[in-house]
């Protein structure tokens, strides 16, 4: 994949992202007294659509399916919990370096330890080193056991004592979360397509035959994790802002389990499609608890239903609609030919 989508996807994607950022101002009319339960459940989606792109990296990128992708979540949001003062707001200037600077290091010591392995084994050593750090925190004393850590404050971003952002303010805080997704979405879209992810997509395709070409593959996997592992601690921090505390429940398998759901339904390997499968699961599951205390049936139909009838996910349906396909039918080799972004990979390599 050369991740080159038709424009129809930029057109949806600036369409969606222009709602969902003018929401508090048709917010109100259409949601009236809920318009504020609303706006925190959506900037939870923007925060869960972050944590859901930085696993499409690994999953839908790099072809490593990963179950120990919460262990970067949670490590993120205790990373916040217990480096901020006890009645005063840590500094974002020093706290976000700080949540990437722990998380980059921790990512590249599990990455040194997991990247050999693949298929099963990588998911069950990923799996592995997940629970370990889950059962390390919730039996910890310093971290509050199972009951988590709170947090009084968030973080602030001042210069001198002249505050840029209150952050404790609902809106600011949803514009924040907001242009920190776009932010992760545009370097993911540059990285995938330079010639780092050019080399990505090549082992995602036929590992053996880029060590056949002399890629170190192993390196370009363990960057992959490292970044992939700091965009998901970055998504923590947000989480362990948003709702005031961390717990080792963000650690958790399930954690992981629920963001590979959301790439399934979403679309994997798209870079988009996570950020829908974030929305559309988190209205799922919103509804689905309304009806039902048996919700996980229902969830767990969706995605049976999505795997059998969305193979590549909503991102698939924007991608390559139903009705475009009745117009000019065309066979997996013509249609791969006709749409850039289904087209194999194409590696550039240097010349000399």
């Amino acid at each position: 994949m050369l991740h080159r989508y038709p424009k129809r996807v930029a057109v949806i994607m600036l369409a969606l992202l222009a709602i969902v950022a003018i929401y508090p101002l048709w917010g109100p009319a259409l949601f009236g007294s809920q318009a504020d339960f609303i706006l925190e459940k959506l900037t939870l989606m923007v925060i869960l659509a972050l944590f859901a792109m930085s696993l499409d990296l690994l999953v839908g990128i790099v072809g490593l399916v990963s179950l120990g992708h919460a262990l970067f979540f949670g490590l993120g949001a205790y990373t916040l919990a217990l480096a901020s003062p006890d009645f005063d707001a840590a500094s974002m200037w020093w706290m976000l370096p700080l949540v990437m600077l722990v998380s980059a290091v921790s990512a590249l010591v599990v990455g040194l330890l997991v990247i050999r392995t693949k298929g099963i084994f990588f998911i069950m050593t990923t799996l592995a080193f997940g629970q370990m750090l889950f059962y390390l925190i919730s039996t910890a004393p310093f971290a509050g056991g199972t009951d988590g850590v709170f947090i009084m404050f968030r973080p602030d971003v001042t210069v001198g004592e002249t505050a840029l952002l209150d952050m404790s303010d609902p809106h600011t805080f949803f514009y924040f979360c907001l242009g920190m997704l776009v932010a992760g979405f545009l370097f993911l879209r540059w990285l995938t397509r330079s010639y780092f992810g050019q080399v990505l997509d090549g082992i995602h395709d036929n590992e053996h035959r880029m060590q056949a070409l002399g890629y170190a593959t192993g390196g370009y996997k363990l960057v992959a994790f490292v970044i992939a592992g700091v965009m998901a601690a970055i998504a923590g921090m947000l989480a362990a802002m948003q709702y005031g505390f961390a717990n080792p429940a963000q650690l958790g398998w399930h954690t992981s389990g629920e963001v590979l759901m959301m790439l399934i339904l979403g679309g994997m390997g798209t870079i988009f499609g996570p950020i829908l499968g974030a929305f559309a699961y988190e209205i799922l599951l919103y509804v689905y608890e309304h009806l039902t205390v048996h919700w996980p049936i229902l969830m767990g139909l969706t995605i049976i239903a999505a795997v059998l009838v969305l193979p590549r996910g909503i991102a698939g349906l924007i991608i390559a609609p139903p009705w475009a396909r009745r117009k000019a039918p065309l066979d997996d080799e013509e249609e791969a030919a006709a749409d850039p972004a289904l087209q194999p990979t194409s590696i550039k390599h240097k010349e000399g």
